[in-house]
């Protein structure tokens, strides 16, 4: 090769090098804590006046609000369903599955969204957890007051009997024989509504009381990959006031996470490269009577992202009755509730204006452990936490992004 020849080979090399720079190389979340609350709007939560200054300033102070978070349906279980697998309401879930039954599966959708009636999933339906497993990776569940009184439900994998009456709807009061009560809900704990799940070893080594959550993050090796924490009845916000006699709603919640998020952000896994999200299942309902008298609980129904409805709920406006109430909702989705992500990756005290909902949640944790997309988490143009095009997120300061 002549001389001039290789002069001008090595100036294009070195160009190229310099116009195009090698990757900065960004940490790793190795450790995700789900904390899920009950019932509230932003506004009450977030708000001048909110009665959880501890989630409403001190945490937002510390971590990044997400403004514009959507629940994804109304009343409770649907929600937590969606975000450990992706799967749409059904009738039944939607109205929180009194009788724990069966889902009977007739056919699968676009998204791998499950078509027919019911409850508990199918084996063949995965959830995150399965996902987690398959990759070698650790998960639990932390369930506050599961298995109380045991006549109720057991303290690990706890869950009604089989097509039986869910006797876990509604808090069991302090007594002479049960000293603490029973506030735990069945379906305020998703992964016991999968038979991917219940039919393994896995329900009852990983779905567990809540109790276990403080030893387990003593140690980094102890810690799971990824933690879903669900307080009881009364702590989530739920009840107000409470059966024990405690006031329950934002007051109770906020107590619940002064407790906890400090043991949580505190721990060695958290400290090393950890991801705390603190969010809600739905936003607040409003109840008012009708001519007859009957209470009619109802909301806007908003969501975001092009989220869709599913194959198995049909079209609103949409009426229906659960136990004495009136259920009436002009459309499907949750209404917004906001979250707040804390990690020693994340600015403090910074917001994000990005719409999210709970299949983003879902997409956000598959895509930190390098999995595939659940459900509707796969939907296109769908935003995760940390999907950045701004050019910060290329270059610059080894820095987790969330998009404004």
């Amino acid at each position: 090769m002549d001389g001039w020849m290789r002069r001008l080979l090595a100036t294009i090399v070195a160009f190229a090098s310099f116009a195009a720079p090698p990757a900065v190389a960004r940490p790793a979340i190795g450790h995700v804590f789900v904390i899920v609350l009950e019932n509230q709007s932003f506004d009450v939560t977030f708000g001048a006046n909110s009665p959880a200054p501890y989630l409403a300033k001190t945490l937002r102070d510390q971590g990044v609000l997400l403004t514009q978070y959507f629940a994804t349906g109304h009343v409770s279980l649907d929600n937590y369903i969606a975000m450990i697998s992706g799967q749409a309401a059904t009738r039944e879930t939607r109205l929180d599955c009194s009788t724990y039954q069966d889902f009977v599966l007739t056919g699968i959708a676009p998204y791998g969204q499950a078509i027919g009636s019911g409850c508990v999933y199918p084996a063949s339906i995965k959830t995150l957890a399965d996902q987690l497993s398959a990759a070698g990776k650790t998960w639990r569940g932390y369930m506050e007051d599961m298995g109380n009184d045991p006549a109720r439900e057991r303290s690990t994998c706890g869950h009604p009997p089989l097509n039986g009456p869910d006797i876990t709807q509604r808090a069991e009061p302090p007594s002479a024989t049960l000293p603490q009560g029973d506030q735990y809900a069945s379906r305020h704990n998703p992964f016991v509504y999968f038979h991917s799940i219940l039919d393994s070893p896995s329900c009852e080594a990983n779905v567990v009381r809540l109790d276990h959550l403080e030893p387990d993050l003593r140690e980094v090796a102890t810690t799971p990959n990824f933690a879903f924490i669900t307080p009881n009845l009364c702590h989530d916000g739920h009840d107000a006031p409470c059966k024990n006699g405690e006031p329950g709603g934002l007051v109770s919640a906020d107590r619940f996470l002064e407790k906890w998020v400090p043991l949580i952000r505190e721990s060695p896994a958290f400290r090393q490269d950890g991801l705390l999200i603190v969010t809600f299942d739905e936003s607040s309902l409003k109840a008012s009577k009708d001519a007859a008298g009957v209470t009619v609980i109802t909301a806007s129904g908003e969501s975001c992202c092009d989220q869709q409805p599913g194959p198995n709920i049909g079209d609103f406006p949409q009426d229906a009755m659960l136990g004495r109430y009136k259920l009436s909702f002009p459309k499907f989705g949750g209404d917004r509730i906001g979250a707040v992500l804390l990690s020693p990756f994340l600015k403090p005290g910074t917001l994000s204006n990005t719409p999210f909902n709970h299949y983003a949640l879902l997409k956000t944790v598959e895509d930190i452990f390098g999995l595939d997309h659940l459900g509707y988490a796969g939907q296109p143009g769908l935003t995760g936490f940390f999907d950045c095009t701004a050019p910060e997120a290329a270059a610059g300061p080894p820095t987790l992004c969330v998009r404004d």
